[in-house]
């Protein structure tokens, strides 16, 4: 079928950052009229690809043509004039600035906000998005900021649009919507991308599909022609099974049981609010809510990291012998058998030290265990050699510095690391945060064994296709209440969104 020409063509680029070749001579050509999803393991390539296109890297080969003129992209000021807007995962907005302010920040001539306010109006409009000039940003939902996102590079004219996993954090009816308007301003002409590693959202939304693999293009798919199968079969290179485990719970015992939990921001906010659960060995618990809907404050909590204004947290033992864990110190819980495994956007910040090579950050856990004044190395040296074995974690070698890995492979070594402690419960927050569909399997199985195991696993997830087939209990989280507690194998994913956006109505029959 002729499509005429390309809104843009990417011919023979090619990205190098030192040994690591980033994309190998990709050709690919982007439409208008259509929505193309950008598939690929992590370090394929993709977001280095797409960087190029509006501008933030420039290619060490290649030519990029915008409707068949070739064209030098520079910067991403340079990219938004030639129409090329991209959407980042982080957002880039003021909170203290109203929408429109936010929107109109940085152009060039005199600020006009009631002439802002009426275009911003047309565009909403138009393509049926629902925003309030005036608001503040932090007054507004994740949903909404994204729409400010993209409501800024349409205000800018742009008519090319690159979005980075777009849903990470939305509920399913924003997700829906926000497939709405982009529908919309694909029937408008727009050319748009999406960076994504969600299955059924690619099936659902995209016309066609483009594969990344090891940084090369390995081709194109029309999307109502293929299947989830195919397309990872391709991302990977061989076959992989898509079917998430879940074994029937064996002998579930009462492990954690939190009552009444109240935790406080530092300015007196109620983050957590008279939380009430029970989470029990060989179960997988997981946790649904929108973000800062208290998911991080709660396994803090559990873990010893957060301070606690009221409330009980109990760890039981197998024999039902019960020990308070509020007042004891991280190091403490942790002798106790609870292992946190906590993603946090700052990997490096928060979770692994990122000068420190694998070896070094896996002795982070275990240093202790040496007889001072020597440290044990040879032990973290195995926990980090198994890590990189089982999670087929690349990486040079085992002294390579972490953060000279990508952000799937820095994941891989956080959560390894955890899982190899051996704990009696393993609390993990966005475990397969950025991870690609083949490690975030690989991560699922590591859960599985774990409960298996007898271990009590507390899961926070932003995927609700994942928690539905992965957990036994799902806790919905909203404001830092319980909205309900709901079985795995029968809840819906429209039944926990409406609870991630209201409290009460759906607890589970009296589960304290």
């Amino acid at each position: 079928m002729d499509r005429g020409t390309p809104a843009v063509s990417l011919r023979n680029i090619s990205k190098r950052f030192g040994q690591v070749q980033a994309n190998s001579h990709i050709d690919l050509d982007i439409y208008r009229g259509e929505i193309l999803a950008l598939l690929g393991e992590n370090g394929s390539g993709k977001t280095t690809l797409m960087n190029m296109l509006s501008g933030i890297y420039f290619p060490d080969e290649g030519t990029i043509a915008i409707d068949g003129r070739k064209v030098m992209i520079d910067s991403p000021r340079t990219a938004i004039e030639l129409g090329i807007g991209m959407i980042h995962q982080h957002f880039k907005l003021v909170d203290v600035l109203t929408a429109a302010e936010n929107i109109e920040l940085g152009l060039k001539g005199k600020l006009n906000l009631q002439q802002a306010t009426r275009k911003i109006r047309e565009i909403s409009d138009a393509y049926g998005f629902d925003v309030d000039p005036q608001q503040k940003i932090y007054d507004m939902s994740v949903s909404q900021k994204q729409t400010v996102e993209i409501l800024k590079v349409l205000y800018r004219g742009a008519d090319i649009l690159i979005l980075d996993e777009p849903t990470a954090v939305l509920t399913p009816q924003e997700t829906e919507k926000l497939f709405r308007v982009l529908r919309n301003m694909r029937d408008d002409g727009k050319a748009i991308v999406i960076i994504t590693h969600k299955m059924h959202e690619v099936l659902s939304l995209s016309d066609r599909v483009a594969v990344l693999r090891r940084g090369e293009y390995v081709g194109d798919m029309i999307t109502a022609e293929t299947t989830a199968q195919d397309m990872t079969n391709r991302m990977v290179g061989h076959s992989v099974t898509l079917n998430i485990e879940r074994p029937e719970p064996v002998d579930p015992k009462p492990r954690i049981k939190v009552s009444g939990l109240t935790v406080l921001s530092d300015t007196g906010v109620p983050k957590l609010e008279n939380v009430s659960f029970t989470a029990y060995s060989g179960e997988i618990l997981g946790i649904a809510g929108i973000a800062g809907s208290g998911q991080k404050e709660l396994l803090e909590a559990i873990a010893g990291l957060q301070a606690v204004s009221a409330g009980s947290i109990a760890y039981i033992e197998d024999d039902g012998a019960c020990e308070e864990l509020i007042g004891k110190d991280p190091l403490e819980i942790q002798h106790m058998g609870v292992a946190l495994s906590f993603v946090p956007e700052d990997r490096l910040g928060m979770g692994l030290v990122g000068s420190m090579d694998l070896d070094e950050n896996m002795m982070l856990r275990t240093y202790r265990s040496g007889a001072l004044p020597v440290t044990d190395r040879k032990l973290p040296h195995q926990i980090a050699q198994k890590v990189v074995d089982e999670l087929e974690v690349a990486t040079p070698s085992l002294h390579t510095p972490v953060r000279n890995l990508s952000g799937g492979n820095v994941q891989k070594v956080l959560v390894g690391r955890e899982i190899t402690s051996a704990p009696k419960v393993l609390l993990t927050a966005y475990a397969v945060r950025g991870l690609d569909i083949n490690s975030s399997y690989m991560i699922y199985d590591l859960l599985n064994q774990q409960k298996k195991k007898g271990v009590a696993v507390v899961y926070v997830g932003e995927d609700l296709d994942v928690l539905l087939e992965l957990a036994d209990r799902i806790l919905v989280l909203c404001g830092g209440k319980i909205s309900g507690i709901l079985p795995g194998r029968s809840a819906t994913k429209d039944e926990i969104g409406l609870m991630m956006t209201r409290v009460g109505g759906g607890a589970e029959k009296n589960d304290a």
